[in-house]
């Protein structure tokens, strides 16, 4: 599946739970999706917390 396909189906489960349950379903639906996307990474083999600590780094330079 593919990155763009994957970011559509995110977006629409936070519309939808934006719509029906409010701001804090949205941000826990956000939170969540966050983390399963963390947890995703690391099982891949490409979310180590050095990779994390770098691309904040890069951004700030």
């Amino acid at each position: 599946m593919s990155s763009a396909a994957v970011g559509m189906i995110a977006g629409m489960a936070l519309a939808f739970a934006g719509w029906f349950g409010g701001f804090g379903a949205f941000l826990l639906v956000a939170a969540l999706g966050a983390a399963g996307w963390l947890v995703g990474r690391r099982l891949d083999g490409e979310g180590l917390p050095e990779d994390l600590r770098a691309l904040f780094e890069r951004s700030r330079r």
